[in-house]
Order: C-alpha cells, then sequence, then structure tokens
C-alpha cells in the first residue's frame, strides 16, 4: 500500500495543550505538520516558534488512538500513557489538513494489520451496527442493542459513528412528547436511560451536537425522567429555555462567539445538573475540555475587540442613566474575570491589562459603592481576582491615587468596611486590604511568570506607573489610612457594657483584630509603634468582655500572636497594662472544661512556660501566684510557679565556685581580652595581689619535692588547688629559657590574670585574716624596685637569657621565672606566713628576699 502524502502546508499555526490536574496547560505556540517515518510509522510534530530547535510536542500516530476533532480549530486525543494531549489551531484550514492526515494514516495502519491477520479484534470492533427505526413500541429493542454495543471499545465506536451518520437523536426527540402524551413512565425512562447512554459514549462530537438549538431541550427532556427516581420529575427544560438569563449588556455581533457562549452555559449546566451524579472521569474530562476551550475562544475575541470593551467600560460614565444596565455590566465583567482564573497565565495579565486601560479600577470603585449587595460582591470578587493575579500592579495604581492627592483604593475598601452590613461582603473587603498590605503577596507567582515570559511581562510593566518601594506604600497607610481603619476599636475606650453588640459589630471586631495580628506579623517595626501609640492592645483585650466565644478567640488569637514573636517590645506592653487579667477571668470561668476557649488559655499559658519567658513568669507568679496554686487540674501552673523559685533561689556554694571558674577560663580564653584586667592594660600596671596569693606563688621547690608523689599543695590549710600553668623545668636548656623569656606579653600576663583571678575569688584565700590590706601597695612597689634593679645588671652583664627582651617583657618574664625557679615555699606555722627567702641571690650584695 502507497504511503501517505504528508499534509500541503507544512507550517500550521497551533498551541500545544496538555491536561493536569483537570487543567490545560499551555506548553507554547508552535507550527505544526505530520511527518511519515516509514510504511508503519508516522509522528505529529510541533516546533516552537520561538526556538525552532526545540520540539513542543512529539507523537507517533497509532491506530488505536481516539482522535477526537472538536469545533473547527481543535484536535483531541490521549498518548499512550494516559495523558490528555489537545492541538488548537489558528486557521480551521489547518485543522482539517492534520485531521485528514491522522484518518488517513490510522485507515492505513488498520489495513496493514488486517492484512497481516495480527489484530482480528479490530475487524470484529469496528464492524457497523444497526439499530432499528426508534418508536414507541421498540424502545425496549433499542436500548438492549446499545447497552450490548456499549460492552467493548470497538462497539462504543461504531455506535457513535452509527448515531451520528444517521441522525439517531432526532429520531429519538418527538418519542419524549408523545410518551408524555401518553402518560407512559416506562418509555420516558427508557428514553432517559437512551439518553446517558449515548452521552456516556464520551464522543467529542455527540456531545457538542447535544447542546446545540436544534435538540438540547428534547434531550433534557428526556433526562427528566430519571429511572432512578421514578416519583420525581426535574424541571430542565424550563430552565434552559428561559432566555431571560442571557442578558446581552453590549452586543456581540459575531455570532460564533455568540453561539460558543450558548453551548458553553448548556454544557455547565449538563456538567453541574442533570449528569452531576453518573459522570465517568472520561465523560466529565471531555465536557470539561470544551467548557475550557469555549471560554478561551469567547474571552479572547471580547479582550482584543476595542470597540466593544469602549462600549462595556463606557457604561460607566455618568452619561449613562440606566441603573439595570451598569448592573448586568459589572456582572458581566466578574464572569469575565472568573474565567480568566482558568486561562494561562499571560492571556490571563493580557485580559487584565486590557481591562484596566479600559477603567476597570473605576468599575470597581463603583461597584462597592453600589446599594445592591449582589453588585458589591461582584466589584470586590472582580477586586480579589485582580489581586490574586498582580497584587504590585494594584499598590502601583493606588500610590498613583495617592501621589495625584486623589482618594486611593484602600481608603475607600475601609470605609465600606466599616459601614458594610452584608457578612459576605465584609469579609472579602478585610481580604482584599490584607492582600494589597502584605509584603510578600504575589510575588513568587511574578517571578514564575517573569522567568516564562519575561518580555511580555516587560511590556505590561512597562506602561504602569513606577511603583515605589514596597516600604513607602505601606508607610503612607500607616501615615494617613491605618487610624480610620481601627477607629471602631479606638471607639471602645470607656464603654463599660460589652453584652449588646450587634452582629455588624461582632463581625468588624473579629476582621480588625485578625487584620491586626496580620499587621504584627509582617510590619514589624511600625505594627509595633502604631499599637503602643494608639493603645490598641488593652481595646483587644476588652473584647474578651463579650459574651461571644468567637470573638474571645479572636481577642486571645492576637496575644498569643505577640507573645510567639519572642518580642520584649510586646511582652512588656502587655504586662503594664496588665492584660493577663481578663485572660485568667476566661481561664476561671471556663475550667474545668475541654473545651475550645479553655484549651486556647492553656495552650497559651503552657508555651510561656516551654518557652521560659522570664519577664511574663516574673509577672505572672509575683501577681496570680495563690491562683496558680489553686488550678490542679493540669500542671502548667505549678510548673510556672517552680520555675518562678527556680530564677529566684540563692545559689549554692559549689556553683559560685564553678561560676567562678568558668568566668576567669572564658577570660582566658577570649582573644579580644587578653591585654586588658579592670581597664588598665598590661605593662602599664598590675592588680594588688592578695598575701595569700604572694605566699602561694613564694612557696619553695625543695619543700614540694618533700611530699608524696600523689599529694597536692596545701596553702593554709584550705583545699587543694591546681596549677593553672605548666612552667619548664628549671634545669633544662637555656635555649627553653629563651623560649619561655621570649613569650610574648599577651601570653605571660594572660596566665597572671587567670591564676590571680582565680586565687582571689577563692573561699579559702578570702578567708585567711592574717596579711595587713594596708602593706600591700608598699610590698608590690619594693618587689618592682628590685625587678628594675634585676633588669639593670642582667643588661649590664649582657646575659643570654634576657638579651632580646625589652624592659616590659623582662619584668613579665621575671614574675614567671621568679614562680617555679626562685622562691621557697612557706611553711605552715600558725596560720601566717613566715619570712620569704630567695634560693638564689639575683643581685650581687643584696638581699635574698623579701620581708613583710
Amino acid at each position: 500500500m502507497a504511503l501517505v502524502a504528508p499534509p500541503a502546508n507544512d507550517r500550521k499555526r497551533v498551541k500545544v495543550y496538555e491536561l493536569k490536574n483537570n487543567d490545560w496547560f499551555d506548553r507554547g505556540t508552535g507550527f505544526c505538520k505530520g511527518v511519515i517515518a516509514n510504511q508503519e510509522e508516522a509522528r505529529i510534530v510541533v516546533v516552537s516558534e520561538d526556538d525552532p530547535g526545540r520540539e513542543l510536542l512529539l507523537t507517533r500516530i497509532s491506530k488505536d488512538d481516539g482522535y477526537q476533532k472538536q469545533q473547527d480549530t481543535l484536535i483531541v486525543w490521549t498518548e499512550h500513557n494516559g495523558t490528555d494531549m489537545a492541538l488548537s489551531f489558528q486557521e480551521p484550514e489547518g485543522c482539517a489538513g492534520i485531521w485528514e492526515f491522522v484518518n488517513e494514516v490510522q485507515s492505513r495502519l488498520q489495513s496493514l494489520a488486517q492484512d497481516d491477520g495480527l489484530s482480528d479484534d479490530i475487524g470484529e470492533a469496528i464492524s457497523p451496527i444497526m439499530l432499528p427505526l426508534p418508536d414507541l413500541g421498540n424502545l425496549l429493542e433499542v436500548e438492549n442493542h446499545m447497552r450490548a454495543a456499549n460492552g467493548t471499545p470497538g462497539g462504543r465506536e461504531a455506535l457513535a459513528k452509527f448515531i451520528l451518520a444517521h441522525d439517531y437523536i432526532p429520531k429519538l426527540i418527538p418519542l419524549v412528547e408523545m410518551a408524555e402524551d401518553l402518560e407512559s413512565a416506562s418509555d420516558l425512562h427508557r428514553l432517559c436511560s437512551i439518553m446517558k447512554t449515548l452521552i456516556l459514549l464520551n464522543d467529542t462530537s455527540i456531545i457538542e451536537y447535544v447542546v446545540t438549538d436544534e435538540v438540547v431541550l428534547g434531550v433534557v427532556g428526556a433526562l427528566e425522567y430519571d429511572p432512578d427516581f421514578p416519583l420525581h420529575k426535574a424541571n430542565h427544560r424550563q430552565y434552559l429555555a428561559d432566555e431571560s438569563k442571557f442578558k446581552e449588556v453590549v452586543k456581540i455581533e459575531d455570532q460564533n462567539i455568540r453561539r460558543k457562549i450558548h453551548y458553553t452555559y448548556r454544557l455547565q449546566y449538563l456538567k453541574d445538573v442533570v449528569l452531576a451524579r453518573i459522570l465517568d472521569d472520561p465523560t466529565f474530562s471531555v465536557l470539561n475540555s470544551l467548557i475550557f476551550f469555549h471560554q478561551v475562544d469567547i474571552v479572547q475575541h471580547l479582550q482584543s475587540n476595542g470597540a466593544f470593551l469602549k462600549e462595556l467600560f463606557g457604561i460607566f460614565t455618568p452619561a449613562e442613566r440606566n441603573l439595570q444596565r451598569q448592573k448586568d455590566a459589572v456582572l458581566f465583567i466578574q464572569q469575565c474575570c472568573a474565567i480568566g482564573k482558568s486561562l494561562q497565565a499571560n492571556a490571563r495579565a493580557q485580559l487584565y491589562q486590557n481591562f484596566i486601560s479600559h477603567g476597570l479600577l473605576d468599575v470597581i470603585q463603583f461597584a462597592l459603592k453600589h446599594q445592591d449587595a449582589s453588585v458589591r460582591v461582584a466589584g470586590t470578587d472582580i477586586l480579589v481576582a485582580l489581586i490574586d493575579h498582580d497584587a504590585l500592579m494594584v499598590r502601583s495604581y493606588i500610590f498613583k491615587a495617592i501621589q495625584e492627592k486623589s482618594k486611593p483604593l484602600t481608603d475607600t475598601l475601609i470605609e465600606l468596611l466599616l459601614i458594610e452590613v452584608d457578612l459576605g461582603v465584609k469579609m472579602q473587603m478585610a481580604d482584599a486590604i490584607k492582600i494589597l498590605l502584605d509584603p510578600n503577596a504575589n510575588s513568587a507567582s511574578m517571578e514564575a511568570l517573569s522567568r516564562t515570559n519575561s518580555e511580555f511581562l516587560a511590556k505590561i510593566r512597562g506602561s504602569l506607573p513606577t511603583m515605589p518601594h514596597q516600604d513607602s506604600f505601606i508607610q503612607t497607610f500607616y501615615d494617613e489610612s491605618a487610624r480610620k481603619l481601627f477607629q471602631p476599636l479606638k471607639d471602645l475606650e470607656g464603654r463599660e457594657n460589652m453584652e449588646d453588640l450587634s452582629i455588624q459589630e461582632v463581625s468588624l471586631y473579629s476582621h480588625l483584630v485578625e487584620m491586626l495580628c496580620f499587621f504584627i506579623r509582617q510590619h514589624s517595626f511600625r505594627s509595633k509603634y502604631f499599637v503602643l501609640s494608639e493603645g490598641l492592645a488593652a481595646r483587644v483585650a476588652q473584647l474578651m468582655e463579650c459574651p461571644e466565644k468567637h470573638l474571645k478567640l479572636t481577642a486571645l488569637k492576637y496575644f498569643r500572636t505577640c507573645i510567639g514573636l519572642h518580642d520584649e517590645f510586646h511582652n512588656r506592653q502587655i504586662v503594664t497594662h496588665q492584660l493577663f487579667e481578663p485572660i485568667l477571668k476566661i481561664l476561671f470561668d471556663t475550667m474545668p472544661r475541654d473545651n475550645l476557649l479553655n484549651s486556647a488559655c492553656l495552650e497559651l499559658f503552657e508555651f510561656i512556660k516551654r518557652e521560659n519567658i522570664k519577664v511574663i513568669v516574673e509577672h505572672l507568679v509575683s501577681t496570680y501566684r495563690e491562683k496558680f496554686q489553686s488550678i490542679t487540674y493540669v500542671d502548667t501552673f505549678q510548673n510556672l510557679v517552680l520555675r518562678y523559685d527556680q530564677m529566684h533561689e540563692p545559689p549554692t556554694t559549689q556553683e559560685l565556685e564553678d561560676s567562678f571558674t568558668s568566668v576567669d577560663t572564658r577570660i582566658s580564653e577570649t582573644p579580644h581580652r587578653h591585654g586588658m584586667v579592670n581597664g588598665n592594660k598590661w605593662g602599664q600596671g598590675l592588680k594588688e595581689a592578695d598575701p595569700d596569693e604572694e605566699a602561694y606563688f613564694n612557696a619553695s621547690d625543695d619543700e614540694d619535692d618533700d611530699l608524696p608523689v600523689n599529694a597536692k599543695p596545701v596553702l593554709n590549710g584550705a583545699s587543694p588547688v591546681r596549677p593553672l600553668v605548666n612552667y619548664p623545668d628549671d634545669e633544662g636548656e637555656e635555649d627553653d629559657m629563651d623560649i619561655l623569656a621570649s613569650s610574648t606579653p599577651e601570653t605571660s600576663p594572660q596566665s597572671i590574670s587567670t591564676s590571680t583571678q582565680t586565687l582571689e575569688n577563692s573561699p579559702t584565700a578570702k578567708s585567711n585574716p592574717t596579711s595587713p590590706p594596708e602593706r600591700i601597695s608598699e610590698k608590690r612597689r619594693r618587689e618592682e624596685d628590685e625587678e628594675d634593679e634585676l633588669i639593670t645588671s642582667l643588661s649590664s652583664s649582657g646575659s643570654k637569657r634576657r638579651a632580646s627582651l625589652t624592659s616590659n617583657t623582662s619584668t613579665n618574664s621575671l614574675r614567671s621565672l621568679r614562680r617555679k625557679n626562685s622562691v621557697t615555699s612557706a611553711k605552715d606555722t600558725g596560720g601566717g606566713p613566715k619570712k620569704i627567702s630567695l634560693s638564689i641571690p639575683l643581685k650581687s650584695g643584696g638581699e635574698g628576699g623579701e620581708g613583710d
């Protein structure tokens, strides 16, 4: 058999769609062509128009694939992996060319399979089906034939072809009226079953046909008599025949678009009402696909029609006096924006941009102030859809209005929120205000859009006024609008009775507290000072006196939000104004009942205990200790009291020693503090030492040698003190002494400082009463004079050990040397230090030691 010729026109512009989670995802726009690989293989290829080297689609045509042509420009099929795909052609001729190519390829593949004897099932599956001419006498036979054919895929396909080829549905329609005239319930039930079977064949052509003007009323008429509900009759015909539901605000000249609008409405009714109980997944997917592509065509046509948009938004000019037409125009725009939510990001952005350029924001202002609640709902729906799409764009227009000294949209929303009586509209307005003032609103989606189509985004944003920094917008709100928004909370000051709040007041206070929680989380420092200056925390606490439990919970949520931030500002404010008093009152009123209000209070105090927020723990226990001790059904409050007592109990002696040791160790190990002790630099002056410290440093190594190997030196009967610095042996090589002597000034004084502070802070050292304090300074001066004389002597004799030292370094190294090599230990003869003598002469002709 000869190869199928590819389509004549290889460049057919097309959009590629993929069904993901019941939503059509736009893969991109490109050019489609059919490719013949060999006698048994053919493909459909779509190459991107932006990047010719990238293929948007490469699919192999199989003889079993259920390709379906919908409308004049759409081809839908299911891939081998189960993915639903669609090609939306720009021109009907292109769609027809590819559709003819697919049909020829499939026919050739089926013929090859039959010739080879490899697929006998297909020959049986596509065998024609003949149904008798329908009348009331043979409806049972028709129903049985359809039920038998519906059991196999081939039978379903053959049945669908027969129904379309022989115009079988128009032949069934008159039987509905005849059975109703005869009041034959059995015939009506069979007609309903036949219509269900035909629709559930999942054939696109049949579904599109049943919603046409000629047969739609007859089809839904048959579906009114459901055999599952024999005593019930629906009113589908009455609903669809009511033309008053279709309001043409601006005349649509294109008849194809008008027809698609009607078809979309009927398909939506079939899916949501008539077939809602019996729809299977394939039919549901087909209905959704048809609705989606109809809506795309409708919206794209309307938003690109400049004359239509000009007339539509011209309805809201002062010259228009027809209020009903204005209302219908708002509802029409609401429907367009609702459809726009399902569009791809680029198409949706183009729709909103065209609407805004023709005055969409003025329409929103008009709708929000309308006296009809349905119009106000529509206006808030449009606003929320616009904010969800691009909050930055809406903020830019609001800021532009502020700069032009005109009333911004936020002020309009605030005014309407305070006076709105419809609770649903009030909630939507509160949400819109929060989204507009959210610094992070919609940033992720806009970043994703910029990555996918940066040129398109730049084009859209290029026509908008430049958005200043986010902080400027929020600062303007706190300077000019926030006080008006929270004025009802401030007005609670001085109100004694909270029992008589109306439903609207309760709803308003609830939304205001929710927004206050939101602002505290999002606008940290601005919200803190605004709450403080306006005194709003006390007003929120006042709401806990109202009888409505949900309002109490909302007020409690405010304090939980503040405390959860771990912000000292909010904690101090709550403590200063005694705002735990109403919370404890709620707790005592609801305990020990296990309800939501009581549990929320318990969770708040449990959080304070778990996070150990000391300022609040101190305030709570010191103020409400007796009340806490009386609550025994949970252990949270006993633990708070215990935590408070642990914070205030005096430290033990062992803890003091540990704290001194850790502080001294921390000082010695901190590199930035080794050059300073008590504010003095080393080399400029030393701290005066305690006499017991000197006794330790003047102890002799000779006497220590008499101690056992494991014994440790004892200072005046005190506990042994571990040596802090390991000094080199005095019998070592002179090179070792050079290393010791050349140590940096930063190291040696640090060691001296550590040992000095440890001994000074030792309880034993402080308990020795023998040394007179007034002799310490004199003794220190005498030591330094002798050390200076020693340095001079060593410098003049050219001693190798001190040749490379400066005077300060010599002084420090000498003191270290004296501790190891030059002193004898003091004997404990009655608790006081004995006379200390140097073991080697340091200066010729001088004294060998120091006397007290």
